[in-house]
């Protein structure tokens, strides 16, 4: 078991199935050298650096595309809570798999570019 199917697997109940969804869409997009692990606490894609994060926070699930991602997409999050580096999606809502998507493409082309 994957460090991070371990950290789905403790979370709440009700938290689970959005944990899953997310953690399945991520791994599907990211190359075969990508790196599971736990960091700051939260699922951690890691490639190069850290790609991307999320976590099951008590009431939404927190997506940490980190600043340069939340900045690219700004007009595509008006509909969500957000910080400088965190997408809040709340469980009661389904997964913007398309955003999320974009996001994590977003990422690896910038991991890329700047490690070439």
């Amino acid at each position: 078991m994957s460090p991070i199917e371990k950290y789905i697997n403790d979370a709440e109940q009700e938290q689970q199935p959005m944990l899953k969804e997310i953690y399945q869409l991520i791994k599907e997009m990211v190359p075969a050298e990508t790196t599971e692990k736990i960091s700051y606490g939260m699922p951690t894609f890691y490639l190069r650096e850290n790609l991307v994060h999320f976590g099951a926070m008590k009431k939404h699930l927190g997506f940490y595309p980190t600043p340069s991602a939340m900045a690219a997409f700004e007009d595509q999050l008006k509909d969500y809570k957000t910080s400088k580096g965190a997408l809040q999606i709340p469980y009661k809502q389904d997964l913007p798999t398309d955003l999320i998507t974009e996001m994590v493409r977003f990422r690896l082309k910038e991991v890329v570019e700047k490690n070439a």
